[in-house]
């Protein structure tokens, strides 16, 4: 190379969309800008044989949000985002979510208050809309769809559902402006007949959670906003899919055409709903919608992810404290459905799939890549982000494969207060994270500082197919 790098990362594995290198890795002005060879820098990071990956993004996480039930998650945009980088992720998408009767401009603007003050990674926003009614809504979607928020989320149960015609005619703005439509698919009538019949019956604790959650209600909602998609031509990603049948619903739309997408996360892929049946309330710390499923699912997850019915792993990171504040806000007599839902995940995303998937048999290292950055990134059009790839953002992850760490009760850096992985061991652990070529972590040392994280523009909605799918 005849000009120097800023710095380069020597003697990796390097994973990168058109396979693995190995060889250097030259960092120029925050961008990757060259790869493989022998390449010079002024400073030289020693990767030691381990793998280098791209910086993981997580599209799927709440902070500074309040549930359904008035509880404020435990998360700032500070501890969230410094939890996300000492797990490896250096990019998220958050929520901004639309309280009712206020304006959505509103929304966004206080939501992107709180990040410029607390973000330490990179981020951007979907927009959650719960009252599509208020004053100016139309107005004040079209101008941040075309201001870069490119996503939406929309939900079919709780009390910030929206029924199917209001569905229906915002997926209609969202096709006419360019945005993409991520919806929490659970039927609530269904999911309200069955939180009746087990309060009636007497069956209140943390385990009865799951029965509440009939397998039923994800598959009817699922098929059904597939069909909204289809009808629309409307791009629509269907979130934390949990069941062998959310699975296969997805493989037939789209076979047949659709423009879906679809997640899971790693308590569905790892997790049963066995965690609930614990002594008291402590059921509560695993309380998540959906609940886990069963083994039979988590086989048929892995299946989906393998073939590409299934293309992206987010965290769904939603943290609530097991205390007065959180989990037990309703009281040491609370019953499952006074409980809020949700675990935290942007620490733990990235071990737990990097173990799940390097060890013999698992998806690899390519795929790892793909499912946690690469795939998130193309979806959602982050430009610049989840590959390694000369003029990227030198957004990268030093993975040492041999490293096992035991997760303790309460060992993440998030302000959650404990760890529903406590006791599991992951083998491959991140031992050096950057972002835009600076370090953020090294050795269990946490570098980055408060408000450093950028919003990231999207200026065009992603629809292309990525590289994997192409494949396949």
């Amino acid at each position: 190379m005849t000009t120097e790098m800023d710095r380069v990362i020597r003697g990796g594995r390097v994973v990168t969309p058109d396979g693995i290198i190995d060889g250097d890795l030259g960092i120029r002005d925050g961008q990757i800008a060259a790869i493989g060879g022998r390449i010079e820098g002024a400073e030289v990071i020693d990767a030691g044989g381990h793998w280098v990956m791209p910086g993981g993004v997580d599209v799927h996480a709440h902070i500074e949000q309040m549930s359904g039930m008035g509880v404020m998650n435990a998360d700032t945009f500070e501890t969230a985002t410094r939890s996300a980088a000492m797990g490896g992720t250096t990019s998220v998408i958050s929520f901004a979510a639309q309280a009712r009767g206020e304006p959505l401009a509103q929304t966004v603007a206080a939501y992107q208050a709180r990040a410029r003050r607390g973000a330490m990674i990179d981020y951007a926003f979907h927009i959650t809309v719960t009252d599509p009614a208020v004053a100016g809504f139309r107005d004040d979607l079209a101008a941040l769809i075309k201001a870069g928020h490119r996503s939406l989320k929309l939900f079919t149960t709780y009390n910030i559902k929206l029924e199917d015609d209001q569905i229906l005619a915002v997926m209609s703005e969202a096709r006419a402006h360019g945005a993409l439509v991520c919806v929490h698919a659970e039927t609530d009538a269904i999911l309200s007949h069955a939180r009746e019949s087990l309060i009636a019956a007497g069956r209140t604790r943390p385990r009865d959670h799951a029965a509440s959650h009939p397998r039923l209600a994800e598959i009817d909602a699922v098929e059904r906003m597939c069909r909204f998609a289809a009808y629309l031509d409307q791009p629509v990603m269907l979130f934390h899919i949990s069941t062998a049948e959310g699975a296969a619903a997805m493989r037939k739309a789209r076979a047949e055409g659709a423009p879906v997408w679809a997640e899971t996360c790693p308590h569905y892929l790892l997790m049963t709903e066995d965690v609930l049946d614990r002594p008291g309330l402590e059921g509560a710390k695993w309380m998540c919608s959906p609940p886990q499923r069963q083994k039979a699912d988590q086989r048929a997850l892995w299946q989906a992810l393998a073939q590409g019915d299934l293309q992206l792993v987010s965290s769904d990171h939603a943290p609530y404290r097991y205390d007065d504040t959180g989990k037990l806000s309703a009281g040491p007599d609370a019953r499952f459905h006074q409980i809020a839902n949700g675990l935290p995940g942007l620490e733990t995303r990235l071990p737990l799939m990097f173990d799940a998937m390097m060890r013999e048999g698992g998806l690899g290292p390519e795929m790892f890549a793909r499912l946690t950055a690469t795939a998130p990134a193309q979806t959602y059009g982050l430009t610049g982000k989840g590959a390694i790839s000369a003029g990227m953002d030198a957004d990268i992850v030093i993975w040492d494969a041999g490293k096992s760490v035991t997760y303790g009760a309460d060992d993440l850096h998030d302000n959650v207060g404990y760890n529903p992985w406590e006791g599991r061991t992951v083998t491959g652990w991140p031992v050096q994270v950057m972002l835009r070529g600076k370090t953020l972590c090294k050795g269990g040392a946490f570098h980055g500082t408060p408000g450093a994280g950028r919003w990231i523009d999207r200026p065009h909605l992603a629809t292309r197919p990525t590289q994997f799918e192409e494949e396949t």
